[in-house]
């Protein structure tokens, strides 16, 4: 029988059972960092090894007046110790499983493609940036940036001058230029 902090393993259960935190506190501190040792050979990292043995002690003070006395506490100790390591082994590789399917999918689904949250974000505010400007500078710019037609062209359809044409289109985007301007990179990409 083991003698922890000068008294008997088997007083200090009769004690846990009822109860005292002392007997509790003398059992922690004996054995803890063994324990933590031992998880650490499962685990190789210390970090995760101390949260082994913490989490197996909140459980045993958890159920401290259901402990029954036993030949040793260092097996039952070190058995559940043992079975939380590899129960935490298995949880990680679940854990790191789920995020390599997750990485996988995110090279192929168009849910996970940030360029796809940007550019409609973008285009979302740029949408709104055309329908802000005045009726006929949106006409003239609709003409030369979404249907491509030439300012000779948009001139004679709207039967305006060339040079009326291009101070709407300059107009137009310096307001887009301005409504777009955290998007710097797409807009030059886009010729606004």
């Amino acid at each position: 029988m083991q003698i922890i902090g000068g008294i008997a393993e088997k007083d200090l259960i009769l004690r846990l059972k009822n109860g005292d935190q002392t007997a509790f506190e003398l059992l922690f501190h004996f054995y803890y960092p063994g324990l933590v040792m031992y998880a650490s050979q499962f685990t190789a990292n210390l970090v995760d090894a101390e949260e082994i043995v913490q989490d197996f002690f909140v459980r045993f003070w958890e159920k401290h007046n259901q402990v029954l006395p036993c030949d040793s506490l260092k097996n039952y100790f070190f058995s559940s110790v043992k079975y939380g390591s590899l129960d935490f082994l298995k949880h990680q590789e679940i854990e790191r499983k789920y995020v390599d399917e997750i990485i996988e999918l995110s090279k192929h689904h168009l849910a996970y493609d940030t360029d796809l949250y940007v550019i409609s974000e973008l285009q979302e505010r740029l949408k709104q940036g055309i329908d802000r400007l005045p009726e006929k500078c949106r006409e003239v710019f609709m003409m030369s940036r979404i249907q491509g037609l030439k300012n000779e062209e948009i001139a004679a359809e709207l039967n305006i001058s060339k040079r009326t044409v291009e101070t709407q289109i300059s107009k137009a985007l310096k307001v887009l230029r301005e409504e777009l301007k955290d998007y710097v990179g797409l807009l030059f990409f886009l010729g606004i």
